[in-house]
């Protein structure tokens, strides 16, 4: 198991990318066991082509999706293969969704017979959710590392400690001197195996597609 930490994500903070994506809001999922192109079948994505690298995820986001077209509610997701724990794992990616890009039955069909790990922001709001499926249940969500819910709650609660989202599991209380956002980036590759760095976002291939705001697997 990889023993990385917040610091190990302090990048984010220096990162144009990821001060564009707060700005907007994102969903970041990684799903284990599925191909990308299994993985926008199953989210009922319409077709929308490729592309290299998010630069040009976000602009394909801006010509695919009118910002004046209020009745259009679709989101443009990009899909890449990831290296991870041994597992095939494909990186999902939604761009200025409110970090809505995955509600629960999309993600208990991905995660079924797998895992898939979200992170989110809603974009310019204090709101950072954090969700761990496995096998088509949710086992730990949150906002606030203190505040966990799911069918496992506490299951995650030594790997928190470890990256910094939680002091002790015995006192259970954030880490007032730690980046949670970079905490929970940290916590993901700790699921997953799999290292977000800017430079992957940057050169990965996306397989693109168009997810209704009504997409039910």
């Amino acid at each position: 198991m990889t023993s990385v930490t917040a610091r190990d994500y302090a990048w984010i903070r220096s990162a144009a990318l990821f001060g564009y994506l707060l700005d907007v809001g994102y969903t970041l999922s990684l799903v284990r066991g599925l191909a990308p192109r299994k993985v926008l079948q199953v989210l009922g994505a319409q077709d929308a082509g490729a592309c290299t690298g998010v630069d040009a995820l976000i602009e394909r986001q801006d010509e695919l999706v009118d910002p004046m077209d209020y009745w259009d509610e679709s989101l443009l997701v990009g899909a890449c293969e990831v290296s991870g724990d041994g597992w095939p794992w494909t990186l999902v990616l939604h761009i200025a969704d409110g970090g809505m890009g995955m509600r629960p039955p999309l993600l208990e069909a991905l995660s079924a017979g797998g895992r898939a790990v979200v992170h989110s922001s809603n974009g310019g709001k204090p709101l950072h959710f954090f969700h761990w499926y496995e096998d088509g249940k949710l086992r730990t969500t949150f906002e606030w590392p203190t505040a966990r819910a799911g069918s496992t709650p506490d299951a995650l609660n030594s790997l928190m400690c470890d990256v910094g989202l939680l002091g002790s599991e015995e006192e259970c209380e954030p880490q007032g001197d730690v980046d949670h956002k970079a905490a929970v980036f940290a916590l993901a590759e700790r699921l997953t195996g799999v290292r977000v760095s800017e430079e992957l976002l940057q050169r990965a291939d996306y397989q693109l597609g168009l997810v209704s705001e009504d997409a039910s697997p």
